[in-house]
């Protein structure tokens, strides 16, 4: 994957303004967006969705520009080909499991093709959901909403996965394991990704890129092969740049 990303935007909340200066890119297909909650991760991770529009700056996706404000470019979020995975699923609570996993690829009116009908079978199937595939989110568990939302998010054929703080709302036992299962598909899918996280655990089992975020501000970017190969470690590493940034 070639990423690049130069965006500002301004926001502003009970008097107060929030400056978001983020800059980055990398030709690595598993990038982190780490550091603490409220540092502009996940507005990050919205304006690469089209969610957030960006007061200045582009973002370019292998090659395709899918932002640029001084063009005058905004592609449309259905139309950026990327999968979002929200913090808290953000799975339709009347839509049964089989029609969450397909609702972006439902036409406005009308049934799903037969292909596409195929295709929400096979994710049914490639995450275990067939036993529930037929109940609704709030009859699930947390592991089983997760695999409906990630489900969701691969079934449009997206070519990059955007992913906020997808364990957060685990325990740790289980979040162990579903960490193993999105290692798994994300190697079974063959797809890039973009994860936010405040979870240093998380930044070694899936970073190859890791940026590191305080205040609205891009600190540093980091090769995860090349803190391996330099004999430090990486979440000390992690741990002593953010404790400098609070200095």
């Amino acid at each position: 994957m070639q990423f690049e990303l130069d965006i500002t935007k301004r926001l502003r909340s009970g008097g107060e303004e929030f400056l978001l200066r983020s800059r980055f890119s990398t030709a690595d297909r598993a990038l982190v967006l780490f550091g603490p909650s409220g540092s502009g991760k996940t507005l990050t991770l919205q304006a690469i969705a089209g969610m957030l529009k960006p007061d200045e700056g582009y973002i370019r996706i292998n090659g395709d520009v899918v932002f640029d404000a001084g063009r005058g470019i905004n592609v449309p979020t259905r139309n950026r080909r990327v999968g979002y995975v929200f913090q808290d699923y953000a799975l339709f609570p009347h839509l049964t499991v089989r029609e969450n996993i397909g609702f972006g690829l439902k036409p406005l009116f009308g049934r799903l093709k037969k292909a596409d009908a195929d295709r929400v079978e096979d994710l049914i199937h490639v995450f275990g959901l067939a036993n529930v595939a037929g109940q609704k989110p709030g009859a699930l568990s947390g592991g089983q909403q997760q695999r409906t939302a990630l489900a969701r998010a691969l079934a449009t054929s997206p070519k990059l996965l955007l992913l906020d703080e997808p364990f957060s709302a685990l325990d740790q036992p289980l979040r162990l394991r579903m960490r193993d299962e999105l290692s798994r598909s994300l190697e079974q899918f063959d797809i890039p990704m973009i994860m936010v996280t405040h979870d240093s655990d998380e930044v070694e089992s899936f970073a190859q890129t890791i940026v590191v975020y305080h205040n609205g501000n891009v600190e540093n970017v980091h090769s995860a092969d090349a803190i391996a190969a330099s004999g430090q470690n990486l979440t000390e590493t992690l741990r002593r740049e953010v404790a400098r940034a609070y200095n």
